[in-house]
This record gives C-alpha cells, sequence and structure tokens, in this order.
C-alpha cells in the first residue's frame, strides 16, 4: 500500500507547520489524518479482494467456456479484451472529493497519462494551505511577486515560462525551509484592455465607448476583467503554481487604489510629481499619450505604401519631399526638406548653420509661408543643423517633431498645433486643410506646392517609422499638458543600489543597459487619456473671478489630494473667502506608475501591516530583460523613494519567448501559444476556432491560420504541464531569446513516462511488504549501488548550485541525465539479476538503495515537476521510524551527503560502462538481436583494470546483453571468431560471434540489399538528370529527391560498413 514518504534527514524532526497536524500523542484521539489514511488502506484492500475475486470469477468462465466448446477468433479477442479491462480498473484512481488527498489506484498504470496523473492535486495543495505564508513564523523569509500578466486575455507562452521559472525557485526554497510568499495579482493594463474592449463593444454592438459613456464603458470593463482575470488564474494553477492565492491582488483594488494616490500625492508635495505642456507619442485612433514601450517601430528602406486604421487607401512613407520657402521681399527662396510635408502647416522657423557661408546672408531675415502668408524667422542653431546633409536648411515644426521642439525652445519660437486629437487637422492649419484627414493633407500640400511653383522634389529616405503596438496607428508627436514625475535623482539612487550591491542583476550583462537608460532618463508622463485606469488624484479650480473658465486654463490653478475632501479643504487654503469650482482630471496614470508600487503594494503599503514587516524587501523579481526599464527600474525608483530600499535584491531577467523559427509571438501571425493548449493538446480547427473568437480582422485570421497550419500541422500534442515546465525552464540557457519548439516539449512528455515506468518497476519489485530501512550504510553496498549513490550526490550538487545561481539549465541537464542516463539505462538494469536472485542480503541493500534514490530524485525534481513527483513519491513506501509529511511540497530539498561521495566507485563504473558501450556498438555494427547472448573476453593490460572488470562482470554482462563475461591478460588471446573494438589503452573488448552469426549468410542478405541500393540510386539519378530538370521541377520536388539520394547514399555506405564487418569475421574464423 501507498504511503508518504519524508527524507532520510526528516527522520525524528517535527513537520513543517501544515493545517493538518504531521502525528498524534499517545493518548489522545486519533489522528484524524491517520485515521482517513487507515479507512482509506481499509477501502482499498477490499477494493484488492473484490477485482481480485471478479479477475478470478472471469478467467473462470473463460477457462469454462474454452473447455466447453473452441472459442471463434473474435469470441477469444472478445475475452481477452474483457480480461484486460479487469486488469485495466486497478489502475484507475477512484473519484476524488475536490480538496481532499487525492485517491490513488491499487496498481499504476501500464504508461503515463498527465490528465489522470495531473487531476485533483492542485485543489488539495491549494486547501490544506501549502502555499500559505505565516508572517509570524520565525522561519527565513523568501518572497517574490508574479509579474502581474494584463488583465486583457489569456495567459501566452511567455507567462508560461515566467510561471515555470518562478515556481521552480518558489517550490525549491519552500523544501529547502523558507517561509515562501509568492503572490498574485492581475493588472488593470489601461491602454490594452480598453482597446481590447472597445474592438469588442464595435464588433459586437457597432458602438464607440463615446456611445455609451465613461461610467457605462468602465463597467463593461469591469465585466471583462472579471471574465478574463478569472481566466488567468485558472491558468496559473493548471500549471501548477504554488501561488498564495490568499494574498492575490488587482491593481485596480481598493488597496492598491490607496498605494497609487499615496504616491502620488507624496511625490507632488515633495516637488517630484508637476504638471507641464510637453511633446509627446500621440495615438490619434486611441486619443491618447502612450509610452515609448507602447511604440513599435519599422524600418523602412524606402518609399513603402502602409495600411494605417482610418485610411481606406495605403499611405506612403519612407519619402523625402523637398520644396521652396520664398524669401520675405522677393529676394530669392531656401529649399527644405521633410518626411511629413503636412507638417509645414505649423512650421515657424527655417534653421540654418550659424557657420554656412550659403545662408549668412540670410541671418535674422525671414521667409514667407505659401498657404497662410506668415512671415517665419530664420535662425541659426548649430545644434540641430548639419551642413553637409540635404541642403544645410530644416524646417522647424516645434510642436510636432522632438528636435523641433528643442529648437523653439532655444529660441523662444512660437509652437502651433496644427492637429485635433483624432489626427485631423485643425483650424491652425488654415484653409483648405482644416477638417482633412494628415494624411489626406499630406497628398494636399504637395499637390498645392507643385502648382504654386515651389515643390523641387521627392527621393526615397530610409526611415523609422513609430507605430503604437496597441492600435497600429502611426504615432504623432502632439503637445499636450501632462503629469510628470522628476527622475533624475530617483535615478541616480537606483544606480547607486546596483552599483554598492544593494541590487543585484542577473545576468549581469544587463547592467550596462541598466546604467545607460538610468543615466540618460528623462521625466516620465505618467497621464494618459484614457478612462481605463487610476482616475489622477488632482482637481483644476476654477475660481469665481477667472476671464477663462476652461479645464485647465491656468497651470497653477491645480491642487493634488487623496480625495475629493482633501482638495476642498486645499482650494480654501489657495483661494481664501474666494468662491470656487473643483473638477477632477478626467485622466488616468500610466499603468506603469500603479505596477512600479507593486512590490510593495501588494503587502499592504502604505500601512505598516503585519506583511510589509515580515515580508518587505522582497527577495526576488524575476521576469523578462524587455521591461527592465519600463517595470523594473521604475519599482527600484518608487520602491527607494517611498520606502527607504530597494523592493527586492536581486533581478533575474529570463530571455524572450520566440517561435521555433525564431519570430516574435505575434496574434497576428497566428504563433501565440496558450499554455493550456500545450498541456490540455489542441487540434489545427480548435487553433483556428481560437482566432475567430478574437479581436482581429478577417484578413488578420487568414494569415494567422495560415501561421498555424504552417507550424502546427496536426495541431498540438497533449503533454501535460510538467512536461511544459521542465522543458520551459530548460530552454532558460538561450540568454536573450528561446526559440520554442513544441517537439521538445512532447521529448519531455515522453521522459515523464520514463519515469513513470521506473517507479512502477519499483513498486513492483520492492513488494507490498518492503520497509525502507531507517539508516543505509554506503561502503557496504555493491558497487553499482555505491556508485549509483555518489552520482547522485554529484547531480544533487549540480541542481543545488543552478538554483542558487539561476543557472536552471544547468540544474534541468544535471537532473535529466542522472535520471534518464544514469538510473534507468543502468542502475535500474544492472540490479535486475540481484533483485530476481536468491541473495536476500544483496536484494535488501539493493532495494534500499532503490528506494532511497527514488525518494531522494523525486524530491529533487519536484519544483521542476510537481504534479508527477507528487503522485510517484505518495506511491513510494515509508521509511522505518519515520514521521511522514504529508506531501512533497513540504519535504525537505535534498542536500549533499559527503557520506555518499565514492571516486573510486565511480572510476570503477566508468570503465565498465565504457566497455558495455564498445560491447553494444560491436552488437549494432553485426545487428544481433537481443536474444543473442555471446561471450565477451575483455582483454586487460594492468591489474587495476582487470581487478575492476572481474568485480563488475555481472554488470557488464547485464548492461551488454552478453552470456558471460571473460578477462584475458597481458599475453593470453581471445578465440578465434571474436569480433574487437578498443576501449582504451588499457581495455579491448572481443565479443565471441562465431556460431552466434552465419558470416557467410549474413553477407549474402547484404549483399542483395547493396544490389537494390544501387538499383534506387541509379533510378532516381536518371530522373533528375532530364533535360531542364532543374527549371521545371518543381523546387519542393527538387528537395524531396536531395534528400532521398542523400538517405539512399548514407544506406549504402551503412551496408557496405557491415559487409566489411562480416568479412573480418569470416577471416577470422
Amino acid at each position: 500500500m501507498a504511503g508518504v514518504t519524508p527524507s532520510p534527514a526528516e527522520a525524528g524532526k517535527p513537520a513543517n507547520p501544515a493545517p493538518q497536524s504531521a502525528g498524534g500523542e499517545g493518548g489522545k484521539e486519533e489522528d484524524p489524518e491517520k485515521k482517513k489514511k487507515r479507512e482509506e488502506k481499509a477501502r482499498e484492500k477490499e477494493l484488492k479482494k473484490q477485482k481480485a475475486a471478479e479477475k478470478a470469477e472471469a478467467a473462470k468462465k473463460a477457462e469454462a467456456a474454452k473447455a466447453s466448446a473452441p472459442l471463434s477468433k473474435k469470441a477469444e479477442q472478445k475475452a481477452k479484451k474483457a480480461a484486460a479491462a479487469v486488469d485495466d480498473a486497478d489502475a484507475v484512481d477512484p473519484p476524488t472529493v475536490p480538496g481532499e488527498r487525492k485517491r490513488l489506484a491499487p496498481e499504476m498504470a501500464k504508461s503515463y497519462n498527465p490528465k489522470a496523473v495531473e487531476a485533483s492535486w492542485y485543489e488539495w495543495w491549494e486547501k490544506s494551505g501549502f502555499f500559505t505564508a505565516d508572517p509570524e513564523s520565525k522561519k527565513p523569509p523568501f518572497v517574490i511577486v508574479v509579474p502581474p500578466p494584463n488583465v486583457t486575455g489569456a495567459l501566452h507562452i511567455g507567462h508560461g515560462l515566467t510561471g515555470a521559472v518562478e515556481d521552480t525557485i518558489v517550490r525549491w526554497r519552500r523544501m529547502s525551509g523558507y517561509n515562501t510568499l509568492w503572490v498574485p495579482g492581475v493588472d488593470h493594463a489601461g491602454i490594452a484592455t480598453q482597446v481590447v474592449v472597445e474592438k469588442n463593444i464595435m464588433k459586437e454592438r457597432k458602438q464607440t465607448r463615446h456611445d455609451l459613456g465613461r461610467e457605462k464603458f468602465v463597467a463593461e470593463v469591469h465585466k471583462w476583467k472579471d471574465q478574463y482575470g478569472g481566466q488567468i488564474c485558472k491558468q496559473y494553477r493548471r500549471l501548477g503554481a504554488s501561488l498564495d492565492w490568499s494574498r492575490e491582488c488587482f491593481t485596480l483594488d481598493e488597496t492598491r487604489t490607496k498605494a497609487v494616490i499615496e504616491a502620488f500625492v507624496r511625490l507632488h508635495k515633495e516637488g517630484l510629481i508637476y504638471r507641464d505642456n510637453r511633446l509627446g507619442n500621440w495615438d490619434c485612433v486611441l486619443r491618447t499619450a502612450i509610452s515609448d514601450i507602447e511604440v513599435d517601430y519599422v524600418e523602412l528602406k524606402g518609399r513603402t505604401m502602409r495600411q494605417v486604421p482610418g485610411y481606406e487607401k495605403p499611405v506612403e512613407f519612407g519619402a523625402i519631399t523637398s520644396f521652396a520657402y520664398p524669401l520675405e521681399g522677393g529676394e530669392g527662396e531656401i529649399v527644405v526638406a521633410t518626411t511629413r510635408p503636412e507638417t509645414m502647416l505649423g512650421d515657424t522657423a527655417v534653421a540654418v548653420h550659424p557657420e554656412d557661408e550659403r545662408y549668412k546672408h540670410l541671418h535674422g531675415k525671414f521667409v514667407i509661408h505659401p498657404f497662410q502668408n506668415r512671415r517665419i524667422p530664420i535662425v541659426c542653431d548649430d545644434v540641430l543643423v548639419d551642413m553637409a546633409f540635404g541642403t544645410g536648411a530644416v524646417k522647424i515644426t516645434p510642436a510636432h517633431d522632438p528636435n523641433d521642439f528643442e529648437v523653439g525652445k532655444r529660441h523662444n519660437l512660437e509652437f502651433i498645433n496644427i492637429f485635433t486629437d483624432d489626427g485631423l487637422i485643425n483650424s491652425n492649419g488654415g484653409k483648405p486643410y482644416a477638417g482633412m484627414k494628415r494624411f489626406d493633407a499630406r497628398v494636399a500640400v504637395v499637390k498645392d506646392l507643385e502648382t504654386k511653383g515651389l515643390f523641387r522634389g521627392v527621393a526615397d529616405n530610409a526611415m523609422r517609422l513609430g507605430i503604437c503596438s496597441r492600435s497600429n496607428d502611426v504615432i504623432e508627436p502632439m503637445i499636450k499638458p501632462q503629469w510628470y514625475v522628476n527622475c533624475k535623482d530617483m535615478a541616480k539612487e537606483a544606480c547607486d543600489a546596483v552599483r554598492d550591491g544593494r541590487l543585484e542583476i542577473v545576468p549581469n550583462q544587463f547592467e550596462d543597459t541598466w546604467f545607460r537608460w538610468l543615466e540618460n532618463i528623462r521625466d516620465w508622463c505618467i497621464s494618459r487619456q484614457l478612462w481605463w485606469g487610476h482616475r489622477v488624484p488632482a482637481w483644476y479650480v476654477t475660481v469665481e473671478d477667472d476671464a477663462r473658465t476652461e479645464m485647465g486654463a491656468y497651470p497653477d490653478h491645480w491642487v493634488v489630494a487623496r480625495n475629493e475632501a482633501e482638495a476642498e479643504i486645499a482650494a480654501k487654503e489657495k483661494y481664501p473667502g474666494k468662491t470656487f469650482k473643483l473638477e477632477q482630471d478626467p485622466d488616468v496614470l500610466d499603468t506603469w506608475f500603479s505596477s512600479g508600487l507593486f512590490p510593495f503594494s501588494v503587502l499592504g503599503w502604505p500601512g505598516e501591516t503585519p506583511d510589509m514587516k515580515a515580508f518587505y524587501p522582497t527577495s526576488v523579481l524575476e521576469t523578462g530583460h524587455d521591461i527592465l526599464f519600463f517595470w523594473v527600474a521604475r519599482m527600484v525608483m518608487l520602491g527607494l523613494k517611498l520606502t527607504g530600499v530597494s523592493p527586492f535584491k536581486q533581478v533575474f531577467l529570463h530571455a524572450m519567448v520566440r517561435d521555433a523559427h525564431g519570430r516574435k509571438m505575434s496574434k497576428s501571425l497566428g504563433n501565440v501559444i496558450d499554455p493550456l493548449e500545450v498541456i490540455n493538446g489542441v487540434t489545427l480547427e480548435e487553433l483556428h476556432k481560437r482566432l475567430e473568437q478574437g479581436n482581429l480582422d478577417a484578413r488578420e485570421v487568414e494569415k494567422a491560420k495560415a501561421g498555424q497550419k504552417a507550424d502546427f500541422p496536426d495541431g498540438i500534442a497533449e503533454c501535460g504541464a510538467d512536461a511544459l515546465r521542465f522543458a520551459l525552464v530548460a530552454y532558460t540557457a538561450q540568454a536573450v531569446n528561446i526559440n520554442l519548439d513544441i517537439l521538445r516539449v512532447v521529448g519531455y512528455r515522453q521522459w515523464c513516462n520514463k519515469l513513470w515506468n521506473v517507479i512502477r518497476f519499483a513498486m513492483t519489485n520492492l513488494g507490498s511488504d518492503f520497509v525502507p530501512s531507517a539508516t543505509i550504510q554506503p561502503s557496504s553496498l555493491p558497487l553499482s549501488c555505491q556508485w549509483i549513490l555518489s552520482v547522485l550526490n554529484k547531480a544533487i550538487e549540480k541542481t543545488v548550485t543552478g538554483l542558487e545561481n539561476f543557472q536552471f539549465s544547468d540544474a534541468t541537464s544535471a537532473l535529466h541525465s542522472w535520471w534518464l542516463y544514469e538510473l534507468c539505462d543502468v542502475f535500474i538494469e544492472v540490479i535486475k539479476p540481484t533483485m530476481f536472485g536468491n541473495d536476500e542480503a544483496a536484494k535488501k541493500a539493493t532495494r534500499d538503495t532503490l528506494w532511497l534514490c527514488l525518494d531522494t530524485g523525486l524530491r529533487m525534481l519536484h519544483p521542476f515537476m510537481p504534479y508527477l513527483t507528487e503522485e510517484l513519491w505518495q506511491r513510494l513506501p515509508q521509511q522505518e521510524g519515520s514521521q511522514p509529511k504529508l506531501t512533497i511540497c513540504l519535504a525537505e530539498y535534498p542536500a549533499v551527503n559527503q557520506e555518499w561521495a565514492n571516486e573510486e566507485a565511480e572510476a570503477q563504473m566508468e570503465l565498465i560502462n565504457a566497455v558495455a558501450k564498445a560491447t553494444r556498438t560491436l552488437r549494432m555494427a553485426y545487428e544481433l538481436q537481443p536474444k543473442l547472448r555471446p561471450e565477451l573476453y575483455v582483454m586487460c593490460r594492468t591489474e587495476e583494470v582487470a581487478k575492476v572488470v572481474k568485480r563488475g562482470a555481472s554488470e557488464i554482462a547485464t548492461l551488454c546483453l552478453c552470456s558471460s563475461v571473460k578477462v584475458l591478460e597481458e599475453g593470453s588471446d581471445a578465440p578465434l571468431g571474436c569480433a574487437v573494438a578498443v576501449v582504451d589503452e588499457n581495455t579491448t573488448v572481443n565479443l565471441l560471434l562465431r556460431n552466434v552469426v552465419d558470416a557467410e549468410k549474413e553477407i549474402e542478405r547484404l549483399q542483395k540489399k547493396r544490389v537494390d541500393l544501387i538499383r534506387q540510386q541509379d533510378a532516381l539519378a536518371k530522373k533528375t538528370s532530364i533535360a531542364g530538370y532543374a527549371e521545371k521541377v518543381p523546387l519542393a520536388v527538387q528537395e524531396e529527391n536531395h534528400t532521398k539520394a542523400a538517405k539512399l547514399a548514407a544506406e549504402l555506405q551503412t551496408v557496405e560498413e557491415a559487409t566489411a564487418n562480416f568479412e573480418m569475421l569470416r577471416i577470422s574464423s
């Protein structure tokens, strides 16, 4: 019967704190958990009896039927199927009440089924409180906050990587004795969420947010959040993430809103938040300012037509247009060039270099605007103007270009905004352009310049075009009054924190990026013209005697407060005795502002909560390197400023997940993968259906479907959470980008099956009455047992070192290598003769070692593969005299044990494995079937080698399927008819094949195969040498023929090598 098993180190130790008691005391009422286990045992014992009776009855009926009349083939198959069903029933887990400990079937299924294995465990873990942190605990704290995913929809595979890596860290620390806290949360994602909901409303109702109004629209977004926020949490649970759900938060909930308001008020009070009229990125579709992270840049080599939202026809970009400004007084002209001709409607200067001899006579003079008849000054600017570029004269539009904005400030120019918020030309653009769309005005302006004889040509111009990642609109630089954070001093402190060791960035290659960004930081625009988000806690005060009453008319009429009541008090103090009206700023704060407070707002800041005292600062921040500045740096700046310490001690930056071709994950490419689609499996049709239900337009849907069909023609196979997690963590070796190949995940799913079968073998061969010894003496064990413990010890060291240093791929490699290549491929094989033999002492020692390996190996693997390890660990028998842990989650993580270290045993087994490997290579060369067991003679040229081979003869014979292993000393000859292979300078293997294989017969068979291969080669060569083959035959067919030719050549080489081997054998015989 299965039991719960602790490690050897846990025997006699009290269990980690958990909601249930791990043991009872004499004289007291029986512990409920033990009582439940005893009842489960009784039920399972009864079930076993019942199944055995059914099986016996089925066999009896089959025998009776067989005796009375011979069965037809169909009836015989039916009888076998019925008997197999009885057997399989023993391996089907009985139903488990949700939240209770999983009930396991008496027998293990014949193969691994991720869906069955991963059922029921998470509900039990969560309900039992295994993931809940205790602020009163005396254990050292280990704290991580999850990077809150956007509430806009489901998690993608990038979130899967984050969850897998963080859960690996957290589970390892929990098992290592830490009071772990991993805080879950989701981000309200201002722009992203508003865009998605707006698209959804337009798609379903043909309405805009303005049709609904602010209040109703925000209510719609809350509905969306409730629907998809819950889906994200379900995905995390399915992934096995051991998050403390009792502390789940949302960046727009009451506690986080309080923190945002408090931070804004404090920073404003210190003069670090201010309001100013500045140039920023403007999205004319969304009608809001956007941050730099939301701008994607497209590289254009020259004139390119691109589709722009709101325009029926494509718009041309990547062209530079030259035109002339006439000089005042008819004294000539000055030629300028621009990639945005429409902005000339807002030009307020022409700049030249003060040292440019061509224009010195124009210093201080003016040009005349051809459409508005305005006088435009010619200014000298040696900062912006490059005399060698173009004509050396530059048009200046301070209100719509970042460089021109600075020129405008230097020369006190007029700032003329020519665009409305939705990208139309406003009245400042003049007739006939007012009311035109900006890119329609571009065409009109060029045409009118041609009419006036001022057009001087157009040419290709390589450029970077800024595109909003949310709306695909072309970004327009616009001047708007916004709220800003002065980051200069906070950025310096964040740099100092890295330099003086208060904060460590891993990998350290990103330190240069950190310093480059923060040492060149600009003030941060934190206001957005949206409806979804934290409303700016600022009120505009309109005083009774103000000449202008529109909101924002007077920049000094703002008050900042925690609520309207405080704003009222502040306004009264600012305007004593005056009548005034308060109106809150309709703008909301940048999502990154609330996210920047996340590591301490989730713990209750600004309150002095038990969680803040126990868990702040946090331990590690794990996230993608793409948001090092946009999120990580801002958390550090705000944390240092508002709490006095860095919000975490270490930052680990993982690689970005791309598809197998190295492409960025994109909905329009159809390569975005939901982790659940890998875990549960999905058909191509289901992938297509998901696209149709999304917000892509019809053209994008068809493009994405084509991408899915190319990448996943058969859909995605069911892999399970454990295989996906292990693959993602293993992929972290790719430091900057991860090119995710789903086939690699499938490979790890097959490895899970290998692990399943190892435990199944063990459970069968340990026996139902096996009780592991309380202690084990390594020096008294057989060689193979000493060796497996020694290499296990090294695997533990490599795994722990990898985890400590964030080298997760090193850890997964050590685990995978030990389980697959050392435990499964070698140890399990070499112990079979002992396990099936009659030496009870050796059998007991081997069983104890096997149990110790499985217990330790499963605990070592658990942080990476929580479901499978829990299921298998629960099946292991209990150690003698142990106090069991309820779950592997709380079991002790393995540590290096010096008693297991044995370099001598490792060296001896290395030689034994080398001999076995060389012998297996010979078997393959001579195509020996497994049932053939020839004799092996090993030439040993030193006494030491001979001693090792003699000691490991049984292991060698088992590993290479030989009937016997005999040592030949220097000077002795091997029998005639041996195949020979050199292991090293001191060792040669001789595999006796005389009377085992018929060399003549094999040569004859291979010669026939050779003739057939040559015939195929000739036919293919004839097909590919016909006239016009390269021009007329499709490339795909040519590629297929090329592959076939290479395959035939390889097969022919193999046949010729095998023939040569048998020729040698014939000669030696």
